[in-house]
């Protein structure tokens, strides 16, 4: 009886140490750049199956770009066609500190990039991490010299409305309806400044942005309604803007409103270990179906929520996840 037991407990560590190694050798073979890329695609098939005017905006990750990564690759025509812009933090300000120029070996590293994509048709959106007048003007004038459109977030929360430049960088008083016409744009994805979400309201219309990069939810955790996606939608100046809602995909948040508190204890295949830098965001396995139903593809989905709410797409995040898996 014994022998038995111990042949048993034998061949349960030799499953579990097999299992453990397929899957790292699984992992080891797994293209990362190209499943985030896959993603990308699936939530853009989906969203413009909804709305063929929705916009797709991944922000940083530019390397998927190329179907090899690199500078010299081919543009990958099957993701750029999927998406219509791409966004890009840190260009010249912010890489290493807040209010410091990022090194010239970061930004000449990015620019190649950023112009297979902007080659490609597709509207390149920076934002730089910096405050000092002078800075924030230099990183305006070297974007509109790239033929970026920039923004200069004077916080890294982005949880405010700069008060300079005043008027803002192209203010124009269009009517702007489709991505590329957009030559401005606010980043206010953290409204824990505003009391109420009126107050939030008021303020985005009070300036003449052609573009607002907002999240769904307000700090009360209720979603921002279709009409007062609507109400966000009017420039001060006569004007309308667009509307895109931020969404990550490389990482879960435990404060949003799919998250699981037996998660912490039980946490399931796809969660990942959290983020050093950011508490309470979670590395995912982003290629697994599990997590990509929680993003897209049905009616209960993340996405699904911001089409309804009449958002004109999404600025998806974390899209450069595939680093933390490829190391």
């Amino acid at each position: 009886m014994k022998q038995k037991v111990i042949l048993i407990f034998l061949t349960i560590i030799f499953i579990s140490c097999k299992k453990d190694s397929d899957e790292l050798t699984d992992r080891k073979d797994m293209d990362y750049k190209q499943k985030m890329r896959e993603l990308v695609i699936g939530i853009s098939q989906y969203a413009k199956s909804k709305n063929p005017d929705f916009n797709i905006v991944p922000q940083n990750g530019i390397e998927l770009v190329t179907d090899n990564g690199d500078e010299s690759g081919t543009a990958h025509k099957e993701y750029l066609n999927a998406i219509d812009g791409n966004g890009q933090e840190d260009l010249f300000y912010g890489y290493d500190d807040d209010d410091q120029k990022s090194p010239a070996a970061s930004t000449n590293y990015l620019k190649p990039f950023l112009n297979i994509s902007k080659k490609a048709g597709k509207t390149i959106l920076v934002t730089d991490y910096c405050s000092t007048t002078s800075k924030v003007t230099d990183s305006y004038s070297q974007n509109a010299n790239m033929g970026y459109i920039s923004f200069a977030a004077n916080q890294r929360e982005l949880n405010v409305i700069p008060k300079f430049p005043k008027p803002i960088q192209n203010e124009n008083s269009s009517v702007v309806t489709k991505f590329a016409q957009v030559k401005n744009f606010l980043y206010l994805i953290n409204p824990s400044g505003f009391a109420q979400k009126s107050d939030f309201i008021n303020a985005v219309v009070k300036t003449n942005y052609d573009l607002l990069i907002m999240d769904l939810y307000f700090t009360d955790g209720s979603m921002f309604t279709a009409e007062e996606i609507n109400q966000l939608k009017s420039k001060a100046n006569g004007g309308k803007r667009l509307i895109i809602s931020y969404m990550s995909i490389g990482e879960a948040e435990d404060y949003r409103y799919y998250w699981n508190s037996s998660w912490k204890n039980n946490p399931p295949s796809w969660l990942d270990k959290e983020n050093p830098s950011w508490e309470g965001n979670f590395k995912v396995k982003y290629w697994d179906p599990n997590w990509q139903q929680i993003i897209y593809g049905n009616d209960s989905s993340y996405l699904k929520k911001i089409v309804d709410a009449k958002f004109d797409g999404v600025y998806l995040d974390i899209i450069d996840a595939f680093e933390y898996y490829e190391k």
